[in-house]
């Protein structure tokens, strides 16, 4: 659960006597590069970055209302975990204006808080490489549906 890169490069390396390919990421929140075994990539959940229409459908999922979460911390807790793990941004999306919005009526553990930096980082890094935009840039358009 990194959140969104690029990839710069395939190199060959061996492990365990065996070569393998593997996509080298850069991924520019956290200045950080990740190794991902070629033949695991889809398995793991790599997949394009959105596309304009993608853009849109996140900025609107931002801007709709909060939905029916369990009342329960450890239930709602699972169930966003389950949802960023996904991969799914949509999802993620969900999350963070959920948890947003909770946090602004009624605020949030510390758990869920750091649930929600956490959903922000990858829905943000996301964002980055979709627009174009610089990270404060985008970070400043999603707290913006928040304020």
């Amino acid at each position: 659960m990194h959140g969104a890169g690029i990839i710069e490069k395939i190199e060959e390396r061996e492990v365990l006597g065996e070569l393998q390919n593997y996509y080298i990421m850069r991924l520019p929140i956290g200045d950080m590069k990740v190794m991902i075994p070629m033949e695991n990539a889809e398995e793991i959940g790599l997949r394009p970055v959105i596309d304009e229409e993608g853009v849109a459908q996140v900025l609107s999922i931002l801007q709709e209302g909060q939905t029916k979460m369990s009342s329960n911390w450890n239930r709602r807790y699972r169930a966003n975990m389950e949802k960023i793990k996904s991969g799914d941004i949509f999802a993620v999306a969900e999350v963070v204006r959920n948890l947003a919005i909770r946090d602004n009526e009624k605020g949030l553990s510390t758990g869920e808080r750091k649930m929600l930096e956490n959903a922000k980082q990858i829905l943000i890094s996301e964002l980055v490489l979709a627009q174009d935009l610089s990270e404060e840039e985008v970070e400043q358009q999603v707290l913006s549906f928040f304020e």
